[in-house]
């Protein structure tokens, strides 16, 4: 997409500080980590959400995630990673081109994630349950 800017990186039409790419995905540091060692990992092709990718893509993608995260945490010396990958501006998406990021992680890094658990109501986790296993019955048609 023309003004995609992940696409632009892809083109080379903005620069980037690479850390893997083959001929189907592309790694490179994020320019406002989260924690040093901060990488996004992009399929080539654009997609704008991990619903919209092929099974092929994503398992492409997926194959890659171990190797580049045992890259980003040992050049850190991080104790761990986070794994993100978000789908729109309300899941806090700021680029609409698949992406997803490998934070290192140190136990004295200081940064926390603000998740706010709750609990279900009686019977409402087995709705939700049979909704969303309608839905994968249903995708799978």
């Amino acid at each position: 997409m023309a003004d995609c800017i992940f696409c632009k990186i892809v083109a080379g039409q903005i620069p980037s500080a690479r850390v893997y790419e083959d001929a189907t995905k592309l790694a490179f540091m994020d320019i406002g980590p989260i924690q040093p060692g901060h990488v996004l990992l992009i399929p080539k092709a654009h997609f704008e959400r991990l619903t919209d990718l092929p099974a092929e893509v994503a398992a492409d993608l997926a194959a890659c995630l171990p190797r580049l995260a045992r890259a980003v945490v040992a050049a850190a010396r991080a104790d761990g990673f986070n794994l993100m990958q978000t789908n729109g501006t309300c899941a806090g998406q700021s680029v609409a081109h698949v992406h997803f990021h490998i934070i290192p992680r140190r136990n004295d890094d200081g940064y926390r994630f603000h998740w706010q658990p709750t609990a279900y109501k009686p019977g409402e986790m087995e709705s939700w349950r049979a909704k969303i296993a309608a839905e994968v019955v249903r995708a799978q048609a």
